[in-house]
């Protein structure tokens, strides 16, 4: 009973809004409201330079390369961390004792490799950078100075003899 009841307030509702318009508040100033809320779709640029280039700006980089950089390292340390935590388990362990040995083995070296990766991929997104706004271009050679400044760069925390060298 009570569904049709709203079924026919329903059809009196739609019956008496017929003959009505919604109320345009614009429609006295005479203001081409249609031109005014048809914005462009592409960013604006203050310089028709900056629309050339298509290229992340550095703080777009710096943050793409460092969180890619703790997500791979944070990954690649959990893997190596469980597997290593999976070999010392012993037949004697308890189901519990294996599935905390393997969760404490596993986030040590996630966060210590995570870290590694984020400082060195930092690192390389600022040297690439600079090299984009020193030569002014975007190429491969950007990238390719970058890394070995990197590379450089890690070296030297462990001396310089050892990043002179650099055997490895």
């Amino acid at each position: 009973m009570e569904y049709q009841h709203r079924a026919l307030d329903q059809a009196v509702i739609n019956k008496n809004t017929s003959n009505r318009r919604l109320y345009n508040p614009y429609q006295d100033l005479n203001i081409p409201t249609r031109i005014v809320y048809n914005l462009p779709t592409l960013p604006g640029y203050l310089f028709a330079e900056e629309s050339r280039t298509h290229r992340r700006s550095w703080r777009e980089n710096l943050t793409y390369y460092t969180g890619i950089g703790y997500l791979t390292g944070v990954t690649a340390g959990t893997v190596g961390g469980s597997a290593s935590s999976v070999k010392a388990i012993e037949p004697t362990d308890t189901l519990r004792l294996k599935i905390n040995r393997i969760l404490i083995g596993s986030g040590h070296p996630g966060r210590q490799v995570e870290k590694w990766c984020g400082i060195i991929v930092l690192m390389y997104a600022g040297l690439e950078r600079g090299m984009v706004v020193a030569r002014d271009t975007d190429d491969i050679i950007n990238s390719g100075v970058a890394g070995l400044g990197t590379r450089a760069l890690y070296k030297v925390a462990a001396g310089l003899r050892s990043a002179a060298m650099d055997k490895d």
